[in-house]
C-alpha cells in the first residue's frame, strides 16, 4: 500500500494532478498506520 501511494505521489506531481497527489498522501499514511500497529493483539505467534 506505501508503494502505490508513493507512485500516486509522484503521478500527481510529475502530471499536476491534486487528486493523485491527495491519495497518495492518504495511501501512505494508511499503510505506515497499518504497518506499525498490531492488528489482533500484541503477542506474536509462532507455529
Amino acid at each position: 500500500m506505501v508503494v502505490l501511494g508513493l507512485i500516486l505521489l509522484i503521478i500527481g506531481l510529475v502530471a499536476a494532478i491534486p487528486v493523485l497527489t491527495t491519495i497518495g498522501l492518504i495511501l501512505i499514511v494508511v499503510g505506515l498506520i497499518l504497518n506499525f500497529v498490531p492488528i489482533g493483539g500484541t503477542r506474536r505467534r509462532y507455529y
